[in-house]
């Protein structure tokens, strides 16, 4: 039997001839005193589960703070890995434009030098092709005498020698 407040408070002893009932006060404290003792234990019990709770909450609110901190690391490293990942992408991009620069220029020299040899073979090509008509020319020339030479013979000549050697 559990009292309330209301009841301990309006509790009435029987009155004997020497005050109260000594019997009844005494069930009365045992059972104030049980109740009471039920209550501490049960307090006790609470504030164990309290401390107990204040401790999971306490471990629930670092772990949360760990969590916070290791996402706002993670957020930092990404950023990070982002911010690397895009300077070694500029830096490919500009090492892959100076190679083209260089391609480029290095094909442009080449070109240029593959007109110089042209230019120089053509040159070439015209001396060879006046070399070769100038000894045509002189061929030429020379059947043009040689064939005016079979026409008029200079037979004066060749027996004038005839005659110069023999005497």
């Amino acid at each position: 039997m559990h009292l309330t407040p209301l009841e301990i408070s309006q509790k009435l002893f029987a009155k004997r001839m020497m005050g109260y009932d000594i019997q009844e006060v005494t069930d009365f404290l045992y059972i104030i005193s049980s109740q009471f003792e039920e209550l501490m234990q049960e307090r006790n019990k609470l504030r164990e589960a309290l401390k107990e709770k204040e401790y999971q909450l306490f471990e629930y609110k670092e772990r949360d703070k760990i969590l916070k901190d290791t996402i706002a690391t993670a957020g930092q490293m990404a950023e990070k890995i982002r911010i690397d990942a895009e300077r070694e992408a500029k830096m490919i991009v500009n090492e892959a434009k100076t190679k083209a620069e260089f391609i480029t220029r290095d094909a442009r020299d080449s070109i240029g030098r593959t007109y110089e040899e042209m230019t120089n073979l053509k040159k070439i090509k015209a001396q060879f092709e006046a070399q070769v008509k100038a000894v045509i020319q002189s061929h030429l020339e020379l059947i043009q005498q040689s064939s005016q030479i079979v026409q008029n013979p200079p037979m004066q000549r060749f027996s004038n020698d005839l005659i110069e050697n023999d005497i």
